[in-house]
């Protein structure tokens, strides 16, 4: 049975607000808030991968010290843009 899209985008958001680490819980919350209804479903998809990676994996990836894997790419660059704002002083 699939899943429909609003059960989806509900079920991603709140695994994005709820988080390990507080930081992953702005950066998500923030990237979920602002991207995430624009998401194609195969990017979904993608998202709700990204979301099972290990909270501190992901903060590397975000903070440069560690790299991410290429099937987020997409996601990383607009993690980014926004973690600028949230991780460092505009």
């Amino acid at each position: 049975m699939t899943e429909p899209r609003e059960t989806k985008l509900k079920r991603l958001h709140m695994r994005s607000i709820r988080r390990g680490i507080k930081e992953m819980d702005l950066i998500l919350t923030a990237y979920a808030t602002d991207h995430m209804p624009g998401l194609s479903d195969a990017e979904l998809v993608t998202y709700d991968d990204f979301l099972a990676e290990y909270d501190h994996d992901i903060y590397g990836w975000i903070t440069g010290t560690g790299t991410a894997p290429a099937e987020y790419a997409h996601i990383m660059s607009d993690i980014m843009k926004l973690a600028s704002g949230l991780t460092r002083p505009n």
